[in-house]
């Protein structure tokens, strides 16, 4: 005999309903943390590790240059000492190289600049882990498990220019180097 819907308990559907909710309502809680402007610069976190990664490309472009220009800086300087006949003039020159070395020293110190950017990055990254991870409390760790199964075994299963989506390899991901396909052909 089935039962129809005046049959269903109300107190268990208000209690299911009630549950579905309150799931709901903490899920959205934990994106909403996630996306969250910070209250010093109105930024997401995603949005600072972005431009902490942009700070620490520019500041280590910058520094090589400087680093190299002193290097160039510092041939130039040492080839006019080999031609000075006045030795008035060697004062001045290890003055100059003094200095390059000294800029070039400066320039060396992007890697404190860029350690605490990299901070700030891991800190965030750690922040979103420990959303992800909530969540995936909230949901169920199986859960996600088998539902990463079920999206792996779809991922098998395409054809044609669909499963061509993948892109290139990892060298740990190859099962056949190219000299093996090659060989194929010889």
């Amino acid at each position: 005999m089935s039962k129809t819907v005046s049959d269903v308990d109300e107190e268990k559907l208000r209690a299911e309903v009630l549950g579905l909710f309150q799931y709901i309502q903490r899920f959205r809680e934990e994106i909403a943390h996630m996306i969250q402007p910070d209250a010093e610069n109105d930024k997401t976190r995603f949005q600072t590790i972005s431009e902490q990664l942009d700070a620490i490309i520019a500041a280590t472009e910058d520094a090589t240059h400087v680093i190299l220009e002193g290097m160039e800086q510092i041939d130039n300087v040492t080839t006019k000492l080999r031609e000075v006949k006045d030795p008035s003039e060697v004062g001045p020159l290890c003055d100059e190289l003094e200095q390059i070395s000294m800029n070039t020293m400066e320039s060396c110190t992007f890697q404190d600049i860029t350690g605490q950017r990299v901070t700030k990055i891991v800190r965030s990254m750690q922040f979103v882990e420990s959303r992800v991870d909530a969540m995936l409390e909230i949901w169920g760790r199986d859960e996600v498990q088998n539902l990463a199964k079920q999206s792996a075994e779809m991922a098998d299963k395409r054809e044609g220019d669909e499963a061509l989506l993948n892109g290139p390899a990892l060298e740990s991901e190859q099962s056949i180097s190219q000299a093996d396909i090659d060989a194929l052909f010889d």
